[in-house]
């Protein structure tokens, strides 16, 4: 288990969560080094928030000038036709079913919003 390392599954699309929970925790926390890496993984609708809503696109700059890292499920993003939005974003899309299962397994620190 990396104790130093936090990732937030960000499966809820409502931009106001989103704002005022997702990047208000994970760019603060990352900025005050309350972690030493925060990882992101975008998966279901929000992948098609971040295509939709630019405000969401800017947050994601912001937090990733910091140092916190954005991933995406890819199978969403195909079905959402978000794929072009999140690669401009330089987030890289996986196949997440393995690695979440792993993170869970694993016991690693993760918070699922």
């Amino acid at each position: 288990m990396n104790e130093n390392k936090l990732t937030i599954l960000w499966t809820n699309a409502d931009p106001l969560t989103s704002e005022h929970m997702v990047f208000m925790y994970a760019y603060n926390a990352k900025k005050l080094k309350l972690w030493e890496e925060i990882e992101v993984i975008i998966w279901g609708a929000t992948s098609k928030l971040v295509k939709d809503d630019a405000n969401i696109r800017d947050l994601i700059r912001k937090s990733q000038k910091v140092g916190v890292k954005f991933t995406a499920c890819i199978a969403c993003a195909n079905a959402l036709s978000s794929k072009e939005a999140l690669e401009s974003l330089e987030i890289e899309l996986y196949g997440m079913g393995q690695p979440l299962t792993k993170l869970i397994k694993d016991k690693e620190n993760l918070l699922t919003i």
